[in-house]
């Protein structure tokens, strides 16, 4: 059975409730009065609804003798009903939009199938199986319409469908509604399932270039009598209403294009023939005109088709698409770009081009997204919602709820982007006075709904605002926010105009005072100056944050500024910069700086000099911080600069000690020893302590490694911290909490100390100075200490290995030192073995055993590959291996002790013996049994389990010394390779044990 007979059947076996029987005669009567209907000149066109009480009647079952339901009888009532049917259909020239919109789907397919079978579609035929063009032309014509029908039909029901209030319940009519949604779902599917012939068969109308015929009254009138009578006539050429082959074109492609739209949303590259057929529908009716068309179609619908297939099938390449904002919004939206939407919203808001439900529907769609879980996505949302609002005003329109909502709680980045967009949406110059009395009153209406008065005056002192709204008008905006304002109300009667200042006078100052306070950005600093200067004369301002520190060395020369306004303005702008270099915002920090440097050039050449001070350093930290983190050099530029200032001679420029440290230690982190070891002046290294430091430094570490006759720098070097470590009795906390190493005393150097031990290691981050003065502070911290307690390090055999004053010495200072070097070091470089060793032996030095061991674990792990290589000798000296043995015996590892003894270049036969005699072990004692590699030791360890009657562990003792590889017969090479894998696994169980 073909899917066509399938449909008819379908739609035959279950009917909906039929109106009353109609007698022969009435019938007879109402066909006579219908023909004489439709043969009148010009007649008014029939109910659609007398299709469907004919096709009703015609399909109505009927009852045999044995009330057996029966389909309903092929006689020659039911054919006139059903041909009367297809009459009416005719008259409305078979215009399928008028079909649709009146019958029912059930009805439409019963219809269609009728004028297949009266157009002599042959029966058990695919259509998509059938030549069109070898078929009479009203046959042909028939297929399309019915396959048209299938396509519009499945297109439509992918449209939402507003539900209808449903009236009071009737049983009869619940019925009905019921059997008609069952049998319209069944034929829905047949046709989703027949949707590809359907397709196929109208892509091949297309290639039909002639001309088809619709059937017309008088065809069907004929097709009606008996067949030998109308054959010939019936299969012309020239039976029926003409259809042009352009307009058969012009409706196919539509109908396709439709369909292949409705496709895209599974398939992508569908829209290119959706947009193909749309295009060539605008050019077949731009061809024939609309007014030509047998059937007509929705030029609007085809309009916006043509427009999303051109969003939705432009590319990246395609420039003249990406130019539309439709094409360039869908982009980001599948790009992730949000914010370019927003770029794409606020210029269509100077055009206007957008159309406010595009708009809208993108703002849902972010919205949509945002639910999802972006919360990226909260401020986009906002910021098109607020563009979409701005749009309205301009446009008249009412303001969107969803504005209202998102600006219940206002915020200072809301407002300002609000007036960004305010102002990048209107032209002053061009705009109409009608745009400018609609955002006045925007603005207006905005600052009176707000409380906060911050946000009404950063509206109400916009450029924007000022321009649009008119002196009287402004004041009469104060005026209504003064009477919105709670007032002093003392008494009922009248009153002075003093009572009749508002209460939020003070507290607009003190608003503007919470903003200067908050505020980093210049030229809102001094727009608040201003204001607040307006308001009184008798407030210093900078004053109003203890937070605001300025060094004194500046701080003199800044209040000496005889105008107060600029006094603030230069005082807050340097304290802010100095506060945002200390929380390492550079870049507000710069803004900040370059305004004071502007400002200060037109009136104080020596606060010009301090602000070019500051601002090298600033950059000096902005290089360190950034690219200087990755090992980038810095700018020759910037080196240059530094060079400048420690050669500087300006007199009276009041000069921050800091500054000097940073440059000295600039130049020693990027290693520009030669411009401190030979080509820095010689007046500049004896009138400037930090430059005379950085020498010593530099040369001494140009000559490392050297020959004893190369180290008099060292000494130098010596002689200078022994000096500075020579002093007082008392030590003092520096505001970072540290220890200062030195206070108060003379020196005939001229170095100044009073901040000695941050300037000998905080700025400094090349390794090997900070080695150099690591080991420095390392021989002078074991001059005093006995060996015991004596620290390791690297190159300190370069320093003098006396002091002719020893009790002049600080040594707790030297001490306190050591130890915030190291951890300073640590942090540049957490891999240094030698700093580590280091480490590990001040906290070997202050008892603190497990974290001793901790540090000499890394050490060697770092530099072994976690002990899958060996142990380099000078990393683990036998100073070291002693200290971790007795380390390992303070904490009561025994069996670890006596397995170090073995790493010793003579092993410690007598320590190791002693330890395992120990029978109070807090180590896992035997379990370490297999990490022992001497022979000596582990017959010793089985002698001693026999004594103590241990069998057990008597049995792993012999079951160690038991293994092939420890046979003292073996190579050489054997036994090595033994020891150094026990070694390895021993290390990394002690790794884990103390990590």
């Amino acid at each position: 059975m073909s899917a066509e007979a399938a449909d008819r059947e379908a739609a035959t076996s279950s009917r909906p409730c039929t109106p009353p029987q109609t007698s022969w005669f009435e019938f007879v009567l109402e066909e006579a009065l219908l023909e004489q209907h439709l043969q009148k000149p010009s007649p008014d066109p029939p109910p659609v609804q007398l299709i469907v009480q004919f096709l009703e009647q015609a399909s109505k079952p009927s009852v045999n003798e044995q009330n057996q339901v029966q389909p309903p009888p092929d006689n020659k009532r039911n054919r006139i009903l059903k041909l009367l049917a297809l009459k009416v259909a005719a008259h409305l020239k078979w215009d399928l939009d008028v079909l649709e919109k009146s019958l029912s789907v059930p009805v439409l397919n019963m219809l269609l199938n009728e004028l297949l079978c009266i157009s002599k579609v042959p029966p058990g035929t695919k259509h998509v199986d059938v030549d069109l063009s070898s078929l009479p032309p009203t046959t042909a014509m028939a297929i399309l319409l019915y396959n048209r029908w299938a396509i519009r039909t499945i297109v439509q029901s992918s449209f939402p469908v507003k539900q209808v209030k449903p009236g009071p319940p009737q049983l009869n009519v619940m019925n009905h509604i019921q059997q008609e949604k069952e049998l319209t779902e069944n034929i829905l599917k047949v046709l989703k399932e027949q949707a590809a012939d359907s397709i196929l068969v109208l892509e091949g109308a297309l290639k039909l270039n002639k001309d088809l015929y619709v059937h017309t009254i008088r065809t069907l009138d004929l097709l009606a009598m008996e067949p030998g009578m109308v054959n010939g006539e019936t299969e012309s050429s020239t039976a029926g209403l003409k259809i042009s082959a352009e307009e058969i074109q012009c409706q196919v492609c539509y109908d396709l294009g439709a369909i292949y739209f409705q496709q895209g949303s599974t398939n992508a590259a569908v829209h290119e023939k959706a947009k193909e057929k749309f295009f060539k529908t605008k050019e077949l009716i731009a061809k024939i005109g609309s007014s030509s068309l047998h059937f007509t179609i929705d030029e609007e619908r085809l309009a916006g088709y043509c427009q999303a297939c051109e969003v939705l099938t432009s590319s990246s390449d395609d420039a003249s698409q990406q130019a539309t904002p439709y094409s360039r919004i869908h982009s980001c939206l599948k790009s992730g770009k949000y914010q370019d939407i927003v770029k794409i919203f606020l210029e269509d808001n100077l055009t206007l081009s957008l159309p406010e439900q595009f708009r809208q529907s993108v703002l849902r769609e972010l919205f949509q997204k945002a639910q999802q879980g972006n919360d990226a996505l909260d401020e986009v949302c906002f910021k098109v919602c607020v563009c979409n609002t701005i749009c309205d005003v301009l446009q008249g329109r009412i303001i969107d709820i969803q504005f209202c909502q998102l600006f219940l709680k206002p915020s200072k980045e809301k407002i300002d982007f609000l007036l960004e967009v305010c102002s990048g949406s209107i032209n002053l110059e061009n705009a109409s006075e009608e745009l400018k009395r609609r955002m006045a009153a925007f603005l207006k209406n905005l600052c009176l709904g707000m409380e906060d008065l911050q946000f009404v005056f950063m509206i109400s002192s916009h450029e924007l605002f000022i321009k649009l709204l008119k002196d009287d008008e402004r004041k009469l905006l104060i005026d209504q926010m003064r009477k919105r304002s709670p007032r002093i109300n003392l008494c009922t009667k009248p009153v002075t105009s003093f009572y009749d200042i508002p209460a939020s006078a003070s507290v607009n100052i003190g608003q503007l005072e919470h903003q200067l306070i908050l505020s980093v950005d210049p030229w809102r600093i001094r727009q608040i100056l201003i204001e607040l200067h307006g308001m009184t004369s008798e407030r210093q301002f900078w004053t109003i944050s203890n937070k605001w520190e300025v060094p004194n060395v500046y701080g003199n020369v800044i209040l000496g500024i005889k105008d107060s306004l600029t006094r603030d303005l230069v005082y807050i702008l340097m304290a802010k910069g100095l506060h945002c270099c200390a929380i390492k915002d550079f870049v507000h920090a710069k803004q900040l700086f370059a305004a004071c440097l502007e400002l200060v050039t037109e009136f104080s050449p020596k606060l010009r000099q301090v602000m070019l001070n500051e601002m090298l350093l600033l950059d000096i930290y902005t290089h360190e911080a950034g690219a200087g983190a990755s090992g980038e050099r810095p700018p020759s530029d910037l080196i240059s600069r530094v060079r400048g200032y420690l050669e500087m001679r300006v007199p009276d420029i009041p000069l921050r000690q800091v500054i000097a440290e940073e440059c000295v230690a600039f130049l020693l982190n990027w290693c520009e020893n030669e411009y401190l070891t030979m080509q820095v002046p010689l007046p500049l290294v004896q009138t400037n302590p930090y430059v005379k430091l950085g020498q010593l430094l530099a040369a001494t570490c140009k000559e490392l490694p050297g020959p004893k006759e190369s180290r008099r720098t060292a000494k130098d070097l010596w002689e200078v911290v022994v000096q500075i470590c020579s002093v007082s009795n008392q030590h003092k906390r520096g505001n970072d909490g540290r220890v200062s190493l030195i206070k108060h005393r003379e020196s005939t150097l001229g170095i100044m100390y009073s901040s000695w031990e941050y300037f000998f290691f905080f700025p400094l981050q090349e390794p090997l100075v900070l080695t150099t003065i690591l080991s420095l502070f390392v021989k002078l911290h074991n001059v005093r200490e006995d060996i015991v307690n004596d620290i390791a390090a690297e190159h300190i055999s370069i320093w003098p290995s006396s002091i002719p004053n020893l009790q002049s010495v600080d040594f707790e200072a030297v001490a306190i030192t050591v130890k915030e070097l190291v951890s300073y070091a640590l942090t540049i470089n957490a891999n240094n073995h030698f700093w580590l060793i280091i480490q590990a032996d001040i906290y070997f030095a202050t008892n603190q055993y497990s974290a001793a061991l901790h540090y000499y674990l890394q050490a060697g792990a770092v530099c072994s590959d976690f002990f899958n290589k060996m142990v380099p000798p000078d990393v683990y000296t036998d100073q070291v291996i002693k200290r971790m043995i007795k380390c390992c015996s303070l904490l009561n590892c025994h069996t670890q002790v006596a397995i170090l003894c073995q790493f010793l270049r003579e092993v410690d036969y007598k320590t190791a013996f002693k330890a395992l005699q120990e029978q109070n072990s807090h180590d896992a004692m035997d379990s370490y049994y297999e990490y022992i590699w001497d022979v000596t030791i582990l017959e010793y360890l089985t002698y001693l389990h026999h004594k103590r009657g241990e069998t057990d562990k008597r049995q792993i003792a012999i079951k160690a010394i038991g293994q092939t590889e420890l046979n003292a017969s073996n190579p050489e090479e054997v036994l090595q390779l033994a020891a150094q894998r026990r070694k390895k696994k021993f290390l990394q169980a002690m790794a884990k044990l103390y990590f």
